[in-house]
């Protein structure tokens, strides 16, 4: 057992004379003591993990329901097959199983039962709970002391001190003149007592709550999403009005949380994802502006943010505001800015904030998996890099590819989050590998314009030879980017083409309403290309085949935890042009798709949402399982889909409703609350159906309501309430 883990380790064991023999016959012994040298370091291996899986902090994550089982921890009653099955035996992808048991079987939650027991029904518990089991930042209020009552006499004159008038003003009515106050009234940091409502708060229709023993875990979905020194955008019609999203749109900025500074710390606003309101903008100015908090404006090219005492809060609705000059109007439940007429940028506007999206979906700053291979040529371009364009990049990777500096693997980096551009032509040549990917913490913007006016101006990827052997064709990956203005044309005999973490927006770019501006365009076109397209968590637009259906086969489209998008359900997401079948054969895996599908078959498609009619010209090959596609659609065989159970008479009622269809809006693509469970638990692992697949939303719901029955004292109420 001492042998190295390499191929050859038991064969360097042998005494030379059994090598030179074994030499002379092709080696045959040295094969088999490598076949042989792999199941060493497998038993090796497991035997290396079975003593980790002694220790909850390093166990495997099927072994921690089993640990703690030990404490006492019991998991959700009726996940013991999906345990046994998705995790052990890998019956779904890794990241799924690494999901599902964080939602299954928390580690956090297991390693500290113990400790949970010794704190149960306190507030700052309920939050822990929330945090550790759910992955969902949480306030627990007392929905009790919130009630409005009358009180005794007798209290107005007991007692001083801060005790003494916080109980004496425990259950006050409103308080017209405190407008902080009304602000914060009804949500989880409301102070404002209300009337009593003898509705439960763990009511699974109507939610109450404010009765004396009711207790609200008030917990954000929502996650915040750093957008860092990227470039505002300017309204067309003055040059003094601005949006931070760079697409135009207007989104809601959110608090930066920061940790709770102790375990007995009940959560405030700065500790969650929560949307910053106007006057609570303006009461804390200095906690929500400036380097390394929510927000920050940066103008005319300088490093130095603009003085905290230039900024006002306002409300900019209808752009009606106007600022003195040198000030600038912050409205943070718009996203929106202004200048003063007299002081506008001449140089441009750089702002951070965070935005709330439901999870690791297109183009984002967020941690991204990747593979770099090692003999890639890497091109970085931005600021103070090598490159100030990607085409300059790109250029230099063509000379140093046909003189032979570098192999055919080749690395476009953008380094920053800023703004790109210009026109994007990529000719790749037989053998190309060539990527076009963000940095890590980085979200890039290419904003495709109007360039020419007698030609397309798409990101074009052309395969220039047409006779290679199907090895030799060129490859293309797009990895971390938001592409905006047009979409992507391929052409050519590309061999694949990858899209990871991106972004096109669909309908090119958006109005300040999130309305698309060209929603029948689409982001993507296939022109006689051979490509295998890859998609992988992404947003997209249309998608259009242009082929020769008597000639040639079909393209491989494989979609994967993303959002297809055609602005509209009567929209074709996937066809030819006039709306023909694409000759194309899709793959759909976990994912939502708004529009109408007509393509030539269907080879797979689970756990998936088609809000649009689903037809393909051929029945006979493929398979619909955990899937929901409307009533008169034309599909191969299905396995436990929807609205087929339902039956004719439910199907109105399992039909989704996504509570927004429009890109740009935090809530993008999420179901609609108070829909039935058919479809927010209809995947094949009780998951919800679409995009958000992954999230394992209801298992995450029905852990932290388990915990909350558990740790919540006898005679309470408890209920959680999604603020997001």
């Amino acid at each position: 057992m001492s042998t190295t883990r390499e191929p050859d380790g038991l064969a360097e064991l042998l005494p030379q004379w059994h090598r030179l023999r074994d030499a002379e016959h092709g080696e045959p012994l040295r094969a088999l003591l490598a076949v042989i040298a792999e199941q060493v370091d497998r038993v090796r291996d497991g035997v290396a993990q079975q003593y980790d899986d002694w220790f909850v902090e390093t166990a495997a994550a099927w072994v921690l329901p089993y640990l703690g089982d030990l404490v006492g921890y019991r998991p959700l009653p009726g996940y013991e097959r999906v345990l046994a099955t998705g995790l052990r035996d890998g019956g779904l992808p890794d990241s799924s199983r690494r999901r599902l048991a964080e939602a299954l079987a928390p580690r956090r939650d297991v390693a500290a039962t113990v400790g949970n027991r010794r704190r149960k029904g306190t507030l700052p518990l309920l939050e822990e709970l929330s945090e550790s089991v759910a992955g969902w930042p949480a306030r627990a209020v007392e929905l009790s002391r919130l009630v409005a009552h009358q009180q005794p006499v007798k209290l107005y004159g007991a007692g001083t001190g801060a005790d003494a008038a916080r109980r004496r003003g425990r259950g006050r009515l409103v308080d017209v003149r405190d407008g902080a106050a009304l602000d914060l009234a009804g949500g989880p940091f409301g102070t404002v007592a209300r009337s009593v409502d003898v509705r439960r708060a763990n009511s699974p229709r109507r939610q109450g709550g404010y009765t004396p023993a009711g207790v609200g875990l008030f917990v954000w979905r929502l996650k915040p999403y750093s957008v860092t020194r990227a470039p505002a955008y300017c309204i067309d019609r003055a040059r003094n009005l601005y949006t931070f999203s760079i697409l135009g749109n207007d989104t809601p900025l959110l608090t930066r949380p920061e940790p709770e500074p102790s375990a007995a710390h009940i959560a405030t606003l700065d500790n969650v994802p929560a949307v910053i309101r106007r006057r609570q903008l303006h009461d804390r100015l200095a906690d929500y502006y400036g380097p390394g908090k929510s927000l920050v404006i940066r103008r005319d090219g300088q490093e130095a943010p603009v003085p905290l005492s230039d900024i006002v809060v306002a409300d900019l609705s209808d752009w009606r505001y106007r600022p003195k000059r040198g000030q600038i109007a912050v409205d943070p439940e718009l996203g929106r800015m202004a200048f003063g007429a007299r002081s506008a940028p001449r140089q441009g506007v750089w702002v951070d904030y965070h935005y709330g999206f439901g999870d690791d979906l297109g183009g984002g700053e967020y941690p991204r998996e990747r593979a770099t291979a090692p003999d890639a040529a890497v091109y970085q371009v931005g600021p103070h890099r090598p490159f100030q364009r990607i085409m300059d990049a790109y250029t230099a990777w063509q000379h140093d590819r046909r003189a032979g500096h570098c192999g055919p693997n080749g690395i476009i980096e953008i380094t920053h989050s800023g703004a790109y551009q210009e026109q994007l032509d990529f000719d790749l040549d037989p053998g190309d590998r060539l990527e076009l990917r963000a940095a890590e913490g980085t979200r890039p913007v290419i904003r495709l314009l109007d360039w020419y006016s007698n030609r397309p101006d798409a990101l074009n990827i052309r395969a220039r030879e047409e006779d290679c052997a199907p090895g030799d064709r060129p490859r293309m990956v797009l990895d971390g980017l938001l592409v905006a203005g047009r979409g992507l044309h391929v052409s050519g005999p590309m061999g694949s083409l990858v899209l990871r973490h991106c972004t096109l927006v669909p309908g090119w770019s958006l109005e300040p309403e999130c309305s698309p501006h060209s929603p029948e365009e689409p982001s993507l076109v296939l022109d006689r290309t051979r490509a295998c397209v890859e998609i992988d968590r992404c947003i997209l637009g249309t998608i259009e085949v242009v082929g020769d259906e008597v000639s040639t086969d079909p393209l491989e489209v494989h979609l994967r935890d993303s959002i297809l998008d055609a602005t509209g359900s009567a929209r074709t997401a996937l066809s030819a042009p006039d709306c023909r079948h694409a000759h194309a054969v899709l793959s759909v895996h976990r994912s939502t798709v708004i529009g109408e599908v007509h393509t030539h078959a269907v080879r797979l498609a689970e756990n998936s949402i088609f809000t649009g009619q689903l037809r393909v010209a051929r029945r006979g090959i493929g398979c619909l399982r955990f899937s929901y596609v409307p009533p008169g659609s034309r599909t191969p065989r299905r396995h436990r889909c929807q609205p087929d159970l339902a039956g004719p008479e439910g199907a109105e009622r399992v039909r989704p409703q996504l509570r927004a269809e429009r890109y740009g809006t935090p809530w993008y693509g999420q179901l609609a609350a108070g829909r039935t469970d058919t479809i927010r638990r209809g995947a094949e692992d009780g998951a919800e159906m679409g995009a958000y697949h992954d999230l394992y939303q209801p298992q995450r719901e029905d852990s932290l309501r388990a915990r909350l029955a558990e740790y919540t004292p006898a005679g309470s109420d408890a209920g959680i309430v999604f603020v997001t």
